[in-house]
């Protein structure tokens, strides 16, 4: 019988590399491949595939490679990891941000994410497994994940992202399928008690635009994690003359926090109480005439508050609505400093609801669902998924509308997932076609001759992670 082995597996017979080291990939919908993942391999990889040119419908996520640039995503990642950047880790890294960018969840096998355009943009000939993934992200620990989300809040406020002068935090909770042990939450929408991981967020009132977050098991209160979160925020934003404004929840009311907010952070406090009866009747019975009338039927008043065990004096603002005094409903809140209770309750509490805008404008990103409980992964893939918001936001603001105002999912479905294209390389560029954008000259604007604008900018135009190429694109 004739021996024709030599036939088959000839991937096989490529060279070896040097250090031996080599990584899980998913090669198809079905097939799984272990391929070399040193720098040489990597290099040669990825030139070929580039060579070889590619077309497909994930090559609008391309778009967002100007903006990486200009935030510079891939020294942040660099830096997280500590790998020099002709390295895979990085790139794997790449490969979560632009996951993120895409809304994918679930298993990467069911993604077929392969054999689009995708993997190029990571800088991979490849994409990663969830095993490969989630052995990158087990090595990172969670100080090393705030510093990069410090670093990268930094670079965000000097792009003109926060405004630094409200800011409101706010816990979102993600159902949870985890088999462990923990702690069940009721909702208004089920009222069955299920289990849920906890994330909270600080967001610049203003913009609407997150500076950090943390997470931790759902037994952690919104008080307790808020401390870890104003002091991750206090990193980011530069201490000024005046203390910022957080705006919290009811869930915030704690004499632990509000002490901690006065002596440890570069920040002032306001939260509702919680509507207790007792309370509610003793302010009931304060004389109308010691509230200040601010317009028909709207009034309010400033008192000295001090909680039981707090250690600070604090402020109650009271509003008053209604009339005549008797049929009035009241509204009391805490501060931690005196200010214009006018303006801090009709101008300034009313802008914490953009924290829920945000959630449901971008939570598919990936702060939708809950996967593993290990706190120092969760925090690497939800930490993805705020770099890719913060490229995503420059990327709306430089279209304007109609994608501005779409939610992540939309932009990912019609935007980076949603055009037809292809990638060639001329010379030391490559170039991106597209042949069914929406509103081309828009886009021709912003991304014809981009080598040329990122120098305007002072923006460096060679992708250290496609080894020095520049890009460019081409509206057809």
């Amino acid at each position: 019988m004739k021996n024709t082995a030599f036939k088959k597996k000839l991937h096989a017979c490529g060279p070896k590399p040097a250090d031996g080291s080599a990584l899980e990939t998913q090669r198809t919908h079905q097939k799984k491949r272990k391929e070399p993942c040193d720098p040489r391999a990597l290099e040669r990889g990825v030139r070929q595939l580039l060579a070889d040119k590619v077309s497909g419908t994930l090559v609008g996520l391309w778009l967002l490679i100007p903006e990486y640039l200009r935030l510079g995503i891939y020294d942040l990642l660099c830096g997280w990891c500590g790998a020099s950047p002709d390295r895979v880790e990085p790139r794997l890294g790449l490969q979560l941000v632009n996951e993120a960018a895409l809304c994918v969840t679930g298993m990467r096998q069911a993604r077929s994410l392969t054999q689009r355009g995708f993997e190029a943009a990571c800088g991979l000939p490849f994409v990663a497994t969830d095993q490969a993934i989630h052995e990158l992200l087990a090595q990172q620990t969670i100080g090393q994940t705030q510093d990069l989300q410090v670093a990268l809040g930094r670079i965000r406020q000097a792009s003109g992202h926060f405004q630094g002068r409200v800011l409101a935090i706010d816990p979102h909770r993600m159902r949870s399928y985890s088999k462990r042990q923990m702690r069940r939450f009721q909702t208004k929408q089920n009222p069955t008690a299920q289990k849920y991981a906890q994330t909270f967020f600080c967001l610049d009132a203003d913009t609407g635009q997150p500076v950090a977050f943390t997470t931790a098991t759902a037994s952690r209160t919104a008080a307790q994690a808020a401390m870890e979160l104003l002091d991750l925020t206090a990193q980011i934003l530069h201490a000024s003359s005046q203390r910022l404004l957080v705006l919290a929840d009811t869930e915030h009311i704690s004499a632990e926090l509000f002490d901690h907010v006065l002596e440890k952070t570069p920040f002032d406090l306001l939260a509702p109480m919680p509507r207790q009866r007792g309370v509610y009747e003793r302010i009931a019975r304060i004389p109308p005439q010691q509230f200040t009338p601010q317009w028909a039927g709207y009034a309010t008043l400033s008192r000295p508050y001090t909680f039981i065990n707090g250690q600070n004096p604090l402020h109650q603002l009271l509003q008053r609505q209604g009339e005549p005094p008797a049929d009035c409903s009241f509204k009391a809140f805490i501060a931690t400093s005196q200010r214009n209770e006018l303006d801090a309750l009709t101008r300034d509490y009313p802008a914490r609801w953009h924290i829920e805008e945000f959630f449901n404008q971008n939570q598919e990103l990936g702060w939708q669902r809950a996967g593993t409980q290990n706190l120092n992964i969760r925090y690497a893939q939800m930490t993805a998924a705020l770099m890719a918001q913060a490229a995503i936001h420059q990327l709306r603001q430089r279209l304007g509308a109609p994608y501005r105002d779409w939610e992540a999912a939309h932009l990912a479905r019609n935007l980076f997932a949603g055009l037809d294209g292809d990638l060639r390389v001329d010379h030391d560029t490559i170039v991106v076609t597209y042949y069914n954008a929406p509103n081309p000259e828009s886009l021709r604007t912003h991304y014809e001759h981009l080598p040329t604008k990122l120098r305007r900018q002072n923006i460096n135009h060679n992708i250290p992670w496609l080894y020095d190429f520049k890009l460019d694109f081409r509206f057809r």
